[in-house]
């Protein structure tokens, strides 16, 4: 018989463990809490938790404790269970009745068994085995199903041999043994349940995130692979700064939610480039639009050599039986001379387009001049300036391939994210996705866009995803633009950036003292990429 006070101790246990349950986030280690409250409020020296299969036709082992016996398996031991399923009915369509878990899930009822050696009506010849093998003596026996808020039944918490507190001997599950286990059955199965929900409806919002991320990968395949590498990156700067013992970053730190909030800003961080016109994005000649318009200015030079040569060929016609030879050797070599000027004047054009090099101001002329002083007839045989206003304008950008105008397009993409993560309804644990993932293109000197932030206007978590972007950026080997930079490369420009106030300097600190460049190199970079970096120069001042 159980006495009032120990029944009352076990109940304010039941109290705690359902509220305890309730903030497990976990399903292992929920799976786990919930067999372990059950065997400390009954006093189980071990227990079993199945779960029902997907197709609702057989249990399965989950978690497995015998304390006598020091079997832990299933769960976050690491230790897999590799017993079969329990079926719930055999192939002629009849119920499982000879097992009791699947008895107690067919027909939704409690089995309390005094001894199963002596029990009738149940097949315990796999616990006899077991007991052979081990030296077990399996007596007691409680059996619940576990049923969600729809009346479902979705597992089974199985009790084995209720120990005496005084003794330790081996006895009956008692009424109060039962009702309590019945009772945290309920509450396991609700926060079960209710942790199954919140992970499915988190796993259905990441899928909408990464379909957003497909829609731009599709858009362009040189900007996919950068919406799955920054938050990749992100995570492991703040996982290291996490571990910051001493310096500024001494005091900060992130537990499971905050992790699970800078991932979701990670992988939404460029989300308002569905918005990016893809020829922007995919730019990858300074006259690429739809295609490089290189080719069409190949034409025209084509003509300019045909109508050179129709010229020569007109003038050496006009001295025919005259006897001019040297006047037409002349007209040749003219000839020979104004196709060489076109064809340096060609390739100087596209070199210039491919827009590897910075230009000097002498080339920037040299574009200017082709296009103004050259002449051609175009389809409607208009004389007219051989690059048009735009292609100059193009052909001119100083470095890369973007202009003015088309660089704007790109960077409004963050105003784009922004706008658009704005408008969710984020959850409370959510809130400061759209401050995060807006905020990797501010600098430190508050000379960055959209909001021209300075440092201390900004979140740890934002700096941070600030540096993974720029050093995602510098080392991508997607790009249509330039090849993937050596890290020693990457890592001085990263270090001029912490010089000049672009990037957080304490955050590039650890960046470089943990290792977490490489540690990111040796996942996504190609082996050619990974160079030594002298780390004591990246540090300095």
């Amino acid at each position: 018989m159980d006495s009032s006070s120990d029944l009352f101790r076990r109940l304010e246990q039941l109290n705690e463990i359902g509220a305890a349950l309730s903030k497990e986030r976990d399903i292992n280690r929920l799976l786990e809490s919930i067999l372990v409250a059950a065997k400390t409020i009954t006093h189980a020296d071990g227990g079993t938790l199945y779960r029902m299969t997907e197709d609702s036709r057989a249990l399965r082992f989950e978690i497995l404790r015998t304390d006598s016996l020091n079997i832990a398996m299933g769960g976050t031991t690491g230790n897999p269970i590799n017993f079969p399923n329990l079926p719930l009915g055999n192939e002629k369509g009849e119920p499982n009745d000879s097992m009791v878990a699947a008895y107690a899930a067919i027909h939704d009822k409690t089995v309390n068994i005094a001894d199963a050696y002596t029990e009738a009506g149940f097949d315990f010849s796999g616990t006899r085995r077991f007991d052979e093998r081990t030296g077990y003596r399996s007596q007691s026996f409680l059996t619940v199903p576990m049923k969600n808020h729809e009346g479902e039944i979705i597992g089974v918490l199985q009790l084995i041999n209720a120990l005496d507190p005084a003794d330790k001997t081996v006895k009956p599950f008692s009424s109060a043994d039962q009702s309590l286990a019945e009772s945290l059955a309920s509450q396991a199965a609700i926060a079960l349940t209710n942790r199954l929900l919140i992970t499915q409806l988190e796993e259905l919002f990441e899928s909408f995130i990464n379909l957003i991320n497909l829609a731009i990968d599709e858009k362009s395949p040189y900007t996919g692979g950068h919406c799955q590498r920054v938050p990749a990156l992100t995570m492991m700067l703040a996982a290291a700064a996490d571990e910051a013992t001493e310096g500024p970053l001494a005091e900060f730190r992130m537990d499971e939610r905050d992790r699970y909030e800078l991932k979701i800003a990670g992988l939404l961080h460029d989300c308002g480039k569905v918005t990016t016109p893809v020829h922007v994005v995919d730019k990858a000649t300074k006259l690429q639009t739809l295609f490089d318009r290189i080719h069409l200015i190949d034409t025209r030079f084509e003509v300019l050599k045909r109508d050179a040569e129709i010229s020569a060929l007109r003038r050496q016609l006009a001295l025919r039986g005259g006897g001019h030879t040297r006047d037409d050797e002349q007209i040749l070599q003219q000839y020979h001379d104004e196709v060489r000027v076109l064809d340096e004047d060609r390739e100087f054009l596209r070199k210039a387009n491919v827009g590897g090099e910075a230009m000097s101001e002498a080339d920037l002329q040299r574009v200017r001049d082709i296009g103004s002083s050259r002449k051609w007839r175009n389809v409607d045989a208009v004389e007219t300036e051989f690059l048009t206003a735009d292609e100059v304008v193009n052909l001119t950008i100083r470095a890369g391939t973007l202009t003015l105008k088309e660089r704007d397009v790109i960077n409004h993409h963050i105003v784009a994210t922004i706008k658009m993560l704005e408008q969710l309804p984020w959850p409370r644990h959510l809130t400061r996705v759209p401050e995060y993932a807006g905020g990797h293109h501010e600098r430190m000197d508050g000379k960055g866009y959209p909001k021209g932030l300075t440092r201390e206007q900004m979140s740890w978590q934002a700096r941070m995803m600030g540096i993974a972007d720029i050093f995602e950026a510098l080392t991508a080997r997607d790009r249509p633009y330039k090849a993937g930079m050596k890290l020693s490369q990457a890592m001085s420009i990263m270090a001029n950036f912490k010089k000049n106030g672009h990037i957080d300097p304490d955050l590039f600190d650890v960046f470089v003292r943990k290792g977490v460049y490489r540690h990111y190199a040796e996942q996504f970079l190609d082996q050619g990429q990974i160079d030594s970096v002298d780390e004591s120069l990246l540090i300095s001042g």
